[in-house]
């Protein structure tokens, strides 16, 4: 209920003030006043006021007014950031850098995402713009964290704006899905890099062939392959535990048995038993290794997790059907190795048939 008071000011006049309060339970739950010249007014104002709150959702608004984009995403990656990949939590502590963190995330408006986007989309000083896959990660990242917000903590985030301006940028094509890559390494390409990373160096203690070899032949990615343990073999299966195996519903905790090539198996079985892990190195220095290799070699866009991508191919080519390929994969949905499929028919055969750097097979 709404209450007036009266009081007299220091010139002599007099201010009426209006305080509305809002019981549940016998518990106050939500208190807001305002001052008024006129008694009138006051009484004019409260009366509205209570109806408004009175409107679904309209007190829950109230409670969580002045929660900014970049509380959420603090309180997002503090509770559930330990069960995704770094990609998606160093895009949402790169979102809080923007102008759009600092906006009220319950009276966020379909018009200021999509200026946040428009503005994304604009050339830097040297003329290199975002892509718009990337400016779309964005949107993706700010609905997960706004669902949450909603489910979990009873935040009332403006999702409904959100989604509408998604929309908009994609009519508009201000944001787009990530292209598909197709690139593969060819032969000669595998020959410069094996051959390099094989060249005797004191300061290389990482062996390189060996990794790269081993993702070409198990579809590894470099976490993946810097985290497996011997004691996740299975000699008789062939087979290893891959820990926390990157899944879209989280990786913490996804332990995947996947199956080994005789390739790479014949890998693993000459690496030195020195730790608990087969390939006991930081999965970062692997990356940069390996780009630093192909930016001397000249080799034009081609990434660590490409030789995935060419393995999955690979195998397609040697005429394995989906389910056996996923179980050297991991793929749990069948349908993302379609496009495998289509891809492996532009080399119809075995590529690295008698290829010398082909591992034989450990028997």
């Amino acid at each position: 209920m709404a209450s007036i008071t009266t009081r007299k000011r220091a010139d002599g006049s007099r201010a009426y003030r209006a305080d509305v309060r809002i019981k549940r339970n016998g518990s106050l739950v939500y208190q807001e006043s305002r001052t008024f010249d006129r008694k009138a007014l006051a009484r004019d104002w409260s009366s509205r006021r209570e109806l408004e709150l009175q409107e679904p959702g309209a007190l829950l608004r109230m409670q969580h007014r002045g929660v900014t984009i970049e509380d959420l995403i603090d309180r997002y990656l503090d509770e559930f950031g330990h069960s995704f990949g770094r990609s998606k939590r160093h895009h949402l502590e790169y979102l809080k850098s923007f102008d759009l963190a600092g906006k009220d995330a319950i009276e966020l408006t379909a018009q200021e995402i999509v200026a946040h986007v428009v503005d994304r989309g604009q050339p830097d000083v040297f003329g290199k713009r975002v892509q718009p896959q990337t400016i779309n990660n964005d949107l993706i990242w700010l609905r997960s964290v706004f669902k949450t917000a909603r489910s979990a903590w009873g935040i009332p985030a403006a999702l409904e704006p959100l989604n509408d301006a998604a929309e908009t940028c994609r009519r508009e094509r201000l944001v787009g899905k990530s292209k598909k890559r197709n690139r593969r390494p060819t032969l000669a390409e595998l020959d410069q890099l094996l051959g390099y990373a094989s060249l005797p160096s004191g300061k290389r203690s990482i062996p390189m062939a060996d990794i790269i070899l081993f993702a070409l032949f198990s579809t590894r990615r470099q976490d993946e392959i810097c985290r497996i343990e011997w004691a996740s073999l299975d000699s008789r299966n062939r087979s290893v535990v891959v820990p926390n195996m990157k899944n879209p519903m989280g990786t913490a905790g996804n332990n995947r048995v996947v199956y080994l090539t005789d390739e790479a198996w014949s890998i693993i079985q000459r690496q030195p038993k020195c730790d608990e892990r087969i390939f006991p190195y930081n999965s970062k220095s692997v990356g940069t290794r390996f780009h630093a290799y192909c930016q001397f070699l000249g080799i034009k866009d081609l990434r660590f997790h490409d030789l995935r991508h060419e393995c999955i191919s690979w195998l397609f080519e040697r005429g394995w059907d989906i389910p056996r390929v996923a179980s050297v994969s991991g793929h749990q949905s069948w349908s993302m190795l379609q496009r495998y499929t289509h891809i492996s028919r532009q080399e119809p055969h075995d590529k690295y048939r008698g290829w010398r750097w082909r591992p034989v097979s450990a028997e």
